[in-house]
């Protein structure tokens, strides 16, 4: 089969590239690299490249109407203002640091910004959901999944797509945008986990929404990007010059170049001799465009 045409948007690899956010108001893409404790930045139509320095591992980022970032990290959530580089902290991680971090994020509709954990001993399904809420910080639930992943909402925000990466699950759950509540929780999909399969396509990873309501998600070591509808059927399958996608986000002037982000961290020296560009930013144009992030709102 043949592959789709990419574009390199930046040359240098990450480690573990996590996090493609669209700024639609800087005509920016942003992303972090985990396990390199930064947060990037890049102006597609000039190659003009920024990064800020973290503490610890960055996971999420969410736009705040001032334009500036909150980022999740490991030791809790901050407020970096991209101009002068200032961080402000917002609130502390919630959970035990040697075992825990926060991992995948994003915005609900009404402004509120959600954050899943990543419980690394990945011997029992102890992650949790967290959400920010006008400053504050609260515990949606506990348990269920070991690597959260995968946040997404329907157009209407009545749906709420999750990803559990360890057992390569997809769910949705009823969603109330004015309340944060979920409910009625149901897998949509869930892939192979037999790694040794020929057909082994990976697990899912990072994910967004398009303008038509389909849901795209990065699979990691399947080397491919999923559309897929939102009762879990496939549309689409992108093949990719990387084994180890991690994110995805609709950018551009028309939000029709689907931006993904991708891992080098730890893959052998096989996979990145086959793989020369895992670890770099992507780009490729598609047919449907996506649809503009909420931005995570301070007070309504």
């Amino acid at each position: 089969m043949a592959m789709d045409k990419f574009e390199v948007v930046h040359d240098a690899p990450m480690l573990v590239g996590e996090a493609a956010t669209w700024h639609e108001v800087e005509s920016a893409l942003y992303w972090v690299d985990i396990n390199g404790h930064t947060v990037n930045r890049v102006h597609p139509a000039s190659g003009k490249y920024s990064y800020w320095k973290m503490g610890s591992e960055p996971s999420a980022l969410a736009i705040d109407g001032d334009n500036n970032l909150v980022v999740s990290t490991r030791t809790g959530l901050i407020c970096l203002n991209t101009t002068s580089g200032k961080e402000t902290p917002i609130a502390d991680a919630p959970y035990d640091t040697s075992i825990v971090r926060f991992n995948d994020g994003r915005v609900d509709p009404a402004g509120r910004f959600w954050i899943g954990t990543m419980y690394e001993p990945r011997d029992k399904p102890a992650a949790e959901m967290y959400v920010l809420e006008q400053g504050q910080l609260r515990r949606a639930w506990s348990g269920g999944m070991t690597n959260s992943n995968g946040l997404a909402w329907s157009l209407d925000g009545r749906t709420m797509f999750h990803a559990d990466t360890t057992t390569h699950r997809i769910d949705c759950y009823d969603y109330d945008p004015a309340t944060g509540v979920h409910s009625n929780g149901r897998t949509i999909k869930t892939f192979s986990t037999d790694k040794s399969a020929p057909d082994y396509g990976g697990r899912p990873d990072g994910a967004t929404v398009d303008s038509e309501g389909a849901y795209w998600v990065a699979m990691f070591e399947g080397g491919r990007v999923l559309r897929m509808s939102p009762s879990g059927e496939i549309l689409r399958e992108i093949l990719l010059p990387v084994r180890c996608p991690t994110s995805v986000a609709f950018g551009g002037s028309d939000l029709r170049t689907l931006y993904i982000t991708s891992a080098s961290h730890g893959r052998s020296a096989e996979e990145l001799a086959q793989y020369p560009l895992s670890g770099k930013l992507l780009a490729i144009r598609v047919d449907v465009a996506g649809r503009e992030e909420p931005e995570y709102l301070h007070h309504r």
